[in-house]
């Protein structure tokens, strides 16, 4: 028996992962084709080859078809990693490589747009400050650094919208992703023209843009040769990671507040208005649910941080491994802290300069201690943002925690701690692709299965407050 299925693809950081769900919503298959690790050509850059993504898709898409081969694929609902550069040619062929999200390079492009432009004036054309991390700085790096790419731009993509045009054939985003360029009006919904127009961009270079479950095309027969899809099959607009993230944890309402650890840290919350921090602490972008926004805070290096204390630490140590060592520390790290900010930091700090590292270390300090440290410190970051949504009239009842962070039993405990709130696990914890597949087949409901409640709060509100006064004491010497 034929079963209906929708594909959620989500073209990360790490890799590219294709999921099945079927009409419940339950998960049918899925998988994640990696990609090779990312270029750092100089410290705070961060590239990858976007031919890499598509390769990677393919393979995903066809390992999960070759999973489930009594299903039949009804629609497609892409994601991915925001704000990466992508650049084509007239051919429609890649110029160079793809300068990331998480790439600091930018902070000389940020100034001169906001010294050319104003601060102010760009706050009042995208509801944002701009920020290294967006798109459109980047895009003047290559103006500044590559003229002789710069010249021979004809389309600026981002990463899951390169993976869309070589599915369907199609130039198109959605306002969820195209919130995170710096060059949309977040709150008319459209690209902001007269900006783009100031900053030396040209209107043609810009997909068309639509809300997220619009279908943007359907798959064509090369792009069917290519993954196993059947050709005409539709692919709606989907959404960045984190509002993809959103729809798979079910905020959609106002008093849901989600927590996704993945490389970064994000707290998401649905706001009814594009209402928008004064200080640009945090992001206000279009929701995936139309007509409606959200307000999000990002920590750079949140999974990214263990990850490299496991990668050059602990010498590849397992999640496991590295969960059983953080339980052998008390709550507080015996007075250890991390600062997470090993790619700058956004919120609540807007700096690009920002190092990270472990404050207060002794001799009588243990690598437990190390690791429990640094699962803190990333609780604190995420905290910070969570501070910030307050002040923005976000009044969390329930926080949801996702990601691979949600994994970790003691991380979670962790979590609840810090936060001074319960924190509830979902029953599906496969975060933006299977929220990517959602948009394709239409919002559901999701199931919470595990409560956390806090614990050591006392702890680790002292802990929280000496941690807010490293950032402001280190600041003059990170330059």
């Amino acid at each position: 028996m034929i079963r209906c299925a929708w594909l959620g693809l989500d073209t990360g950081t790490g890799g590219t992962r294709a999921l099945l769900v079927d009409e419940g919503g339950g998960v049918i298959a899925a998988n994640t084709a990696e990609h090779p690790p990312v270029s750092m050509p100089r410290p705070t850059w961060a590239e990858q080859d976007p031919g890499d993504w598509w390769s990677a898709a393919c393979a995903a898409i066809r390992q999960v078809l070759r999973a489930a081969p009594d299903i039949e694929v009804r629609g497609i609902g892409l994601t991915g990693q925001m704000h990466g550069l992508t650049l084509l040619d007239a051919a429609g062929e890649v110029i160079r490589p793809a300068i990331l999200w998480c790439d600091q390079r930018t902070q000389p492009q940020v100034d001169a747009l906001n010294r050319e432009i104003g601060g102010d004036a760009i706050v009042a054309a995208i509801a944002n400050p701009m920020l290294t991390g967006f798109t459109l700085p980047k895009l003047l790096w290559v103006r500044d650094h590559e003229p002789e790419n710069f010249a021979r731009i004809r389309r600026v993509l981002l990463p899951k919208d390169y993976v869309r045009f070589r599915l369907t054939g199609e130039f198109a985003s959605d306002v969820t992703d195209a919130s995170g360029t710096g060059l949309f009006d977040v709150r008319e919904r459209r690209w902001a023209s007269d900006l783009a127009r100031r900053a030396g961009v040209s209107l043609e270079w810009l997909p068309r843009v639509f809300e997220s479950p619009d279908t943007t095309g359907v798959i064509t027969s090369s792009a069917s040769s290519a993954t196993g899809l059947r050709a005409g099959i539709p692919v709606v607009a989907g959404a960045g990671d984190q509002a993809a993230s959103a729809i798979g944890n079910g905020i959609v309402e106002p008093g849901l507040v989600s927590c996704t650890i993945g490389t970064s840290g994000v707290v998401f919350a649905q706001i009814d208005d594009a209402a928008y921090d004064p200080l640009g602490r945090v992001h206000t972008f279009c929701h995936a649910v139309p007509g409606k926004w959200h307000a999000m805070g990002v920590t750079q290096a949140a999974g990214l941080s263990l990850e490299w204390v496991r990668r050059h630490v602990l010498q590849g140590a397992s999640h496991e491994e590295t969960d059983e060592l953080a339980a052998q520390s008390p709550p507080g790290a015996n007075g250890l802290f991390w600062l997470p900010y090993l790619m700058g930091e956004r919120t609540p700090h807007l700096d690009a300069a920002a190092r990270g590292g472990w404050l207060g270390l002794t001799a009588s300090h243990t690598r437990a201690d190390l690791i429990r440290a640094v699962l803190e410190g990333v609780a604190f970051s995420q905290a910070d943002s969570l501070e910030v949504l307050r002040r923005l009239g976000v009044h969390p009842h329930s926080i949801r925690l996702s990601g691979g962070g949600a994994r970790s039993g003691v991380w979670r405990r962790i979590f609840a701690g810090v936060f001074g709130a319960p924190v509830t696990i979902l029953e599906t914890q496969e975060g933006s692709a299977y929220g990517a597949a959602l948009l394709a087949s239409g919002f559901r409901g999701v199931r919470e299965v595990e409560t956390v409640h806090p614990r050591d709060t006392g702890v680790y509100a002292a802990a929280y407050a000496r941690y807010r006064e490293l950032y402001p004491a280190l600041r003059d010497w990170f330059g």
